[in-house]
């Protein structure tokens, strides 16, 4: 039988054991032509997205793909928006939930479970479709001493942590590149995976601020293979050096590198800036 046979209903496995309408889910993230890319540091992590405008008359300001969902948790997403502002939405209604019931806020990871757990729900009642975006999440776990993490989502319900990793249009190209810049140039750690795991978390336990961003940053100019402008790029970032440390002197600067917060367009020239000189 044609594949059409089995695509019509969400909840039809085909012969392979496939959802049609799951993958289909999955190509929707691409359609906006949008690449995302997110990565951790020792202290701080921080999410990088194009921003297009389809039209010259929008307001640019009310075009966006990252959202705050707590003060200290934030997301990109990928895909169709709509679907994503309704996504963040629930995100956010969650987390006032949790911390209502329990009186402390969520963590990054138990609010990815919980959103994971929803979009797996998606997949099992013909009531309501799959949504086409990709959500990676970013925040601070203060159980872990405000550890930074990262979890993406996908439209299946599968969640994962990451030291970086990138979703959206050009989602392989760049996740090969953060690859590059993680693995080892010893020849030892291509044959020992424990070994290279070890020094990628290691490298990422040395990156600072300004690394996460600029490596971010270039991670994406590379893959898109165009020099980019500040009005072409969204950033968002939650940590710092004092955001982590036990007996801060300034508590209102360690509140304040806690939350999570966008740049600013001469924030970001200060970064491109500072790459092209690198270059």
């Amino acid at each position: 039988m044609s594949r059409s046979s089995y695509d019509r209903h969400l909840t039809i496995f085909s012969p392979e054991g496939r959802l049609y309408q799951v993958e289909y889910a999955f190509k929707a993230i691409n359609a906006a032509g949008i690449t995302a890319v997110a990565v951790r540091g020792r202290d701080s992590v921080v999410v990088v997205t194009q921003k297009k405008l389809p039209d010259k008359l929008i307001d640019a300001d009310t075009v966006t793909h990252i959202f705050t969902i707590t003060p200290e948790i934030g997301c990109v997403v990928t895909g169709r928006t709509a679907d994503a502002r309704a996504q963040v939405q629930r995100a956010r209604s969650e987390a006032a939930e949790f911390k209502y019931k329990y009186g402390y806020p969520i963590s990054p990871d138990l609010l990815a479970k919980r959103l994971a757990n929803i979009n797996q729900v998606y997949t099992q009642k013909a009531a309501m479709r799959p949504l086409g975006i990709a959500m990676i999440l970013i925040g601070l776990d203060e159980e872990q001493k405000y550890k930074p993490q990262i979890f993406k989502l996908d439209p299946a319900g599968h969640y994962v942590g990451f030291r970086a990793t990138a979703s959206g249009t050009k989602q392989t190209e760049a996740i090969n590149f953060l690859e590059k810049q993680f693995k080892s140039s010893s020849s030892a750690s291509a044959t020992a995976p424990d070994s290279a795991l070890k020094e990628a978390e290691e490298k990422a336990a040395k990156l600072s601020r300004e690394d996460v961003l600029d490596m971010a940053v270039n991670a994406l100019s590379t893959v898109l293979g165009q020099e980019l402008k500040p009005s072409e790029l969204e950033i968002g970032i939650v940590g710092g050096p004092d955001a982590v440390v036990d007996q801060p002197n300034d508590l209102k600067i360690q509140a304040a590198q806690r939350r999570f917060s966008t740049l600013n367009e001469t924030e970001i020239m200060q970064i491109l800036e500072r790459l092209a000189e690198r270059d």
